[in-house]
Parts: structure tokens; sequence; C-alpha cells
């Protein structure tokens, strides 16, 4: 899932269009562009663009038909523009292209940071010391946006009013549905529980919707982030809903990925779930969080609608990752985890 591949024979983007509209819309640019693929980025593609003078990183929708409110990379390009004056590490934002005509899809450009990916929350090879300093960062910077103002970022109108979960499980459910290939009973369970149990929502932030070990860019040197990627989920909601999806890791096997169950303690150096909870609540003024079950519940049904989404993709040739299929062998173990979540909580 690391760096870049040439862009597949079947991919139809033209870097010749990306150029052009590149110097037509940043001053300073010369040609020619030539375009790589990340391998990462399931749902919506991306591209290394490089000139002979700088590189950038190109986000475009996939090609082809969308889900209804899906891969909104306007929304992303938005949500960057304003965090970025703050000085809250996103990268620099340089044009979006909402015209379609240009490549087939809309998508927009914006630095290419460099740094250090980590993918493996058990983060191998690094001392106790420097495992804990990577979560502190992570919690710290994740504190930092919650702490961020919206109106004065101009993102004050960036999500509805009202119960931010009671939105996010119609919108999954509806999303689920427009993706659904098989009948699963948990999730039909899922769907009837959440709208009912809905946990009172006493507070608004900008929330990142997909705050995990690899969305971030880290420092070549230093345990800090220097850029938090992936906004397509963002948007106002209640700042629970990523602090407690970034304490899924805790209860989710080592995978390879951001899994810690397990790991935890002085032997690792990796922070238990209860140092994270302490270190976010200070940071951000709380005098704790409430039950977790709940919230663990409702971010694996919501993840479950997500991979659902990708196997969907699959069936009607679509998907843009190779890493796609494995990703959609996961939706049965995802909603039967979710729905162990719920009985936790009363369900």
């Amino acid at each position: 899932m690391v760096g870049t591949i040439p862009v597949p024979a079947d991919d139809p983007i033209d870097a010749g269009a990306v150029g052009r509209w590149m110097a037509g819309h940043m001053p300073g640019l010369t040609g020619p562009v030539t375009l790589s693929k990340f391998k990462g980025g399931q749902s919506n593609p991306t591209y290394r663009v490089d000139t002979p003078g700088k590189s950038y990183v190109l986000r475009r929708q996939p090609f082809g038909k969308l889900l209804p409110s899906a891969h909104a990379v306007d929304r992303e390009y938005k949500v960057i523009a304003g965090l970025h004056p703050t000085g809250f590490p996103v990268p620099a934002p340089f044009g979006l292209c909402e015209d379609p005509g240009v490549i087939g899809s809309m998508f927009y450009i914006m630095e290419l940071v460099e740094g250090r990916n980590l993918w493996d929350g058990s983060l191998p090879g690094m001392t106790p010391e420097g495992r804990r300093a990577i979560y502190e960062a992570m919690v710290d910077t994740l504190a930092a946006l919650h702490n961020t103002d919206p109106v004065a970022a101009g993102l004050g109108d960036y999500g509805k009013p009202g119960n931010y979960f009671e939105r996010q499980v119609a919108r999954w459910t509806k999303q689920y549905r427009a993706s659904e290939t098989e009948h699963m009973p948990e999730v039909e369970a899922l769907i009837a529980w959440l709208p009912s149990t809905l946990p009172e929502q006493t507070r608004t932030s900008i929330v990142h919707g997909d705050y995990r070990i690899d969305n971030m860019i880290f420092a070549a040197d230093a345990p800090r982030v220097i850029a938090v990627l992936d906004w397509e989920l963002s948007t106002l909601g209640d700042p629970l809903a990523d602090f407690s999806y970034f304490l899924m890791n805790w209860v989710t096997q080592p995978e390879g990925r951001s899994g810690v169950m397990g790991l935890a303690g002085p032997e690792t150096g990796i922070p238990t779930i209860e140092d994270m909870v302490s270190r976010y609540c200070a940071a951000t003024g709380r005098d704790g969080v409430p039950d977790l079950n709940w919230y663990f519940a409702y971010n694996l049904f919501r993840l479950t609608g997500i991979v659902q989404g990708i196997k969907k993709r699959i069936v009607d040739g679509t998907a843009s990752s190779a890493q796609a299929a494995k990703t959609a062998e996961r939706v049965g173990g995802l909603a039967a985890a979710a729905w162990g979540f719920a009985v936790k909580a009363g369900a």
C-alpha cells in the first residue's frame, strides 16, 4: 500500500489534460506533467503529479456511477483549504476542478508532503519511548482538530445541525442499502437498534471521519504529525465519533494495520486506552467519556457500510485499488463485530 505504481492501462486519466488545467490555474507551473498512482486510496484514486519544478498530489472521484454523497472530493478540498491557514497539519491546497469534462471527474491538487507513512499500529522496530511518542502525537493532533473553531476556519456551514449520530446512522444505512449484495442479519439488527439508542451530543467540532495511523504523514526525524490526509468523510459533528473511532485500535486484533489489541503497556510503549482517554480529555477540557460500546458498535456499522461499498464497486468493476477485493472480504466480520459491541451496550 506504500508508494506508487505506473498508472494502469485501463485508467483513462489524461496527464495532458491535468497539465493544461494546472498551468491555467497555478501560476508559475511549467510542464510537462507525468502521473503515477499511489497504491492506497481505495475510495478516491490518488496520484503523484511530477513536474520539472515540483511534485504534487491529485485526488479525484472514481469514474463511473457514484453513490449519492460519496467520493466528495470538493468537501475534502474545502476542509483542507479551511484548516491550512490555521496551522493544523494538512497539505497546502492548490486548486479544485469541479468540471468533470477536464479528466472525466472532479479532482483537486494539493501539496505532496514528504515524511513517514506508518501502516502498522504496532510500530515494529521502534523503541517503547518512540511508540509512546507517536501515539501521543496522534491523540494530541486529534485534540487540536476538535479544539479548532469551525467558524474561524471558514467551516461554520460544513455540517448540518442536529444530532450527528442520528444523521450518520441514517446516512450509512442508506449507503449500505444502495450497495447491498447479500442479506446480513447482524446489519439488519443494527439498522433497527442504533437509531433507537442514540447518545446525546454535547459538543460540535470538525470531525475527520477516518482518523487512523495510515491517514497521517509523520516527520522523518521526529514523532510529529505533519499532515492528516483523506478528509472525504469529514463534517461538523460529535468529536466523540472521531475519538471513539481512534480508540477502536485498542479493541481490534493486530493485523498489520491499526489494531493494537493486547499490545499496550510499558513493555511495548504503546499507551493504554485509559492513557489515551486521559490525555485527550485533558487537552479538550472533558471530565471523561461515556461507555464506549455503543460508539464501537456504531463505528463498526459505519465501516461495514464503507466496505460494502467497496464490495459493490468490485461487482460493478469500478474499484480503484488492488487491495479492494481483500478489503471487501472483511464485510461479514465487521458486521458481526459491530453487533457484538451492540450486545455489550445492552442490545
